[in-house]
């Protein structure tokens, strides 16, 4: 190139002087500024729609949830019917059968003093009970007869009562265990920690969670788990229990036992 001409010269063909510039470098040099443009144009556009985006779908409408409190069932008192009802007849026990008995009384006496007419035969002894006394009764099969009266001159222990185990949950209970407070303390609980999950509610999901677990005698809450109600809401469900502290435990026997507890909770949207 012309030293006159070199002032006046682009960078690039400078560069390229006496180069192939058909290879492809001379051509992607040249035209970089204007992709570079058309790439900062493109990205600044997509900015600017994401941005309208989040504009417009923040003015829309949203869908606002509640949680329905659920409040436990109320008993209602009922009459007696109008007619008592007739006492159930009074039947009489079976009697108990005499058992065969022979009397057998051995006495220690000298040899010459054996009297051996008083053993019975050992065919008599086979189905009959040795006594002080003999009588007349059915043959003994095995069958235990019932205690005799003596007129208080014995004692009959009366049959033990079975012991419940106090470790084993109970079913049913005569006071069932309940929240510390009663039903406004239990909704001010729900309130203030349970959460409507926001997948449940972009769905529309709604439905009652029924909770059971397990109450011990100090009122502590263990064996967690939701049994029914919609997927999506029984992990929620079963968080809010666990994190409801202690429990007034249930009564049995006037004695504070564990026992199994079902709780119900509920979920729904405002705008349903």
């Amino acid at each position: 190139m012309e030293k006159s001409a070199i002032l006046n010269a682009d960078l690039l063909d400078i560069v390229f002087e006496g180069r192939n510039k058909e290879y492809g470098a001379y051509e992607l040099r040249r035209t970089y500024n204007h992709r570079l443009r058309l790439s900062v144009a493109v990205m600044l556009l997509l900015a600017l729609m994401l941005s309208i985006g989040q504009l417009i779908a923040s003015r829309l409408p949203e869908k606002n949830a509640k949680l329905l409190i659920i409040r436990d069932p109320t008993l209602t008192s009922v009459s007696p019917p109008e007619k008592p009802l007739p006492p159930p007849p009074d039947i009489p026990p079976p009697a108990a059968k005499q058992i065969q008995t022979i009397k057998l009384m051995p006495r220690i006496v000298p040899d010459e003093q054996v009297d051996k007419t008083e053993m019975p035969p050992v065919e008599d002894l086979e189905d009959a009970k040795i006594d002080v006394v003999t009588q007349e009764g059915v043959k003994d099969d095995g069958i235990v007869a019932p205690p005799v009266e003596d007129q208080g001159k014995g004692v009959i222990d009366a049959p033990k009562a079975k012991e419940e185990d106090l470790n084993t949950p109970f079913l049913k209970v005569e006071i069932e265990s309940k929240y510390p407070g009663g039903k406004e303390a239990w909704e001010r609980f729900l309130r203030r920690n349970l959460r409507y999950p926001q997948d449940a509610q972009d769905n529309g999901i709604q439905g009652f969670v029924v909770v059971q677990f397990v109450v011990d005698r100090e009122g502590n809450v263990s064996n967690v788990q939701a049994i029914s109600g919609p997927m999506e809401l029984r992990d929620e469900a079963v968080r809010v229990i666990k994190k409801s502290g202690k429990w007034e435990p249930a009564v049995q026997n006037a004695r504070m036992v564990p026992s199994y507890k079902k709780q119900p909770i509920g979920f729904a949207l405002e705008n349903q």
